[in-house]
């Protein structure tokens, strides 16, 4: 079984995500944007801990200071070789301020729900053998 952390500034959409994830075949661990950001967390030795071959991850606003928060913890030496999913509660904000991005706009619909799972199940599929 496949492990994901979930990680989020919403206890109501980490418990969302974790039980869509679950009922889909995944173990999934969490942790909280907040706690990460004040040190309470220590987010590489989470990941080292649980071993996740993807992170859902959720840029809150202020969509700009937590995508470069995101981005710090992207090129950490514990994020090399896991599959990252990004969503947001408001895709369009978020891409005025940063950019084009691959985010799952998240806003509490099940259609939400299934966009995320289908894209947890493309990022934790084995990878085909080179031929």
């Amino acid at each position: 079984m496949p492990v994901v952390a979930v990680v989020n500034s919403s206890a109501d959409t980490v418990e969302m995500l974790r039980l869509a994830l679950q009922e889909h075949g995944f173990e999934c661990v969490t942790a909280h944007i907040d706690e990460i950001k004040r040190g309470i967390v220590d987010f590489a030795r989470f990941l080292e801990q649980h071993d996740p071959r993807a992170i859902i991850y959720d840029v809150p606003p202020p969509y700009e200071q937590n995508w470069t928060f995101l981005n710090l913890l992207r090129t950490s030496e514990a994020m090399r070789g896991r599959s990252l999913i990004v969503t947001t509660t408001h895709k369009a904000n978020l891409e005025a301020l940063v950019g084009r991005t691959d985010a799952i706009e998240i806003v509490g619909k099940p259609y939400d729900l299934d966009q995320v799972v289908t894209a947890v199940q493309r990022a934790t599929e084995p990878a085909e053998p080179a031929r």
